[in-house]
Formats: structure tokens, C-alpha cells, sequence
């Protein structure tokens, strides 16, 4: 069973900074896709970002240029930077581990971030 442990929500004014971070337990991180999704209330669940293990990224274009996403194989562990946040951005945001080798497709519990206007 792999558990996702996310940190670094919280309420910012809009056009500042929060760091999302989510440590993976287990032994597969460094092989498998890491993503940022969230969910506003009433909508769907969205993909933010994500990070293959060869480091390669994509972001929805919604966060394009505003967001990053970044990996430390060696602490297990997957990053947001979010940067000029807007209102819009609210949202309570998912770190996700997926692995076709190992049939995984986990979920962490979610960290809450409200962007005040």
C-alpha cells in the first residue's frame, strides 16, 4: 500500500506563493508519474501538473508559467510551487502516484488552498 502525505496549504492573498509538497511511503517513486490535481467545489477533479520519472512535465493551461512541478527521488517526495495565485486557483489539491509496472494509482487526502481576492 503506498500512502501520499500532503503539506503546504493554506490561504494566501491573490498574486502570492504557497509550496505544496507530497512524500510518498514505499519503494516505487522513482519509477512512477507524480501529478497535482485538484478539485473546486462544484467542479471536477482537474489535473494541475504532472512528472514522469524521466523528469518530464506538463501543466494545464490554466497554471502554465505560474505553476511548477518538481521531484526529489530521494526524499520520495513530489513539489507544487504556485506562484501569482489568483481567486480562482481555490481549490482543495491532490497528489497522485501512477504506475503502470506496478498497477498503482494512488491518492493522497488532500490539503486545502483559498486564494482571497
Amino acid at each position: 500500500q503506498v500512502q501520499l502525505v500532503e503539506s503546504g496549504g493554506g490561504l494566501v492573498q491573490a498574486g502570492g506563493s504557497l509550496r505544496l509538497s507530497c512524500t510518498a511511503s514505499g519503494s516505487i517513486f522513482a519509477i512512477a508519474t507524480m501529478g497535482w490535481y485538484r478539485q473546486a467545489p462544484g467542479k471536477q477533479r482537474e489535473l494541475v501538473a504532472d512528472i514522469t520519472s524521466h523528469d518530464s512535465t506538463r501543466y494545464a493551461d490554466s497554471v502554465k508559467g505560474r505553476f511548477t512541478i518538481s521531484r526529489d527521488n530521494a526524499k520520495n517526495t513530489v513539489y507544487l510551487q504556485m506562484n501569482s495565485l489568483k481567486p480562482e486557483d481555490t481549490a482543495v489539491y491532490y497528489c497522485n502516484l501512477k504506475s503502470a509496472t506496478w498497477f498503482r494509482d494512488d491518492w493522497g487526502q488532500g490539503t486545502q488552498v483559498t486564494v482571497s481576492s
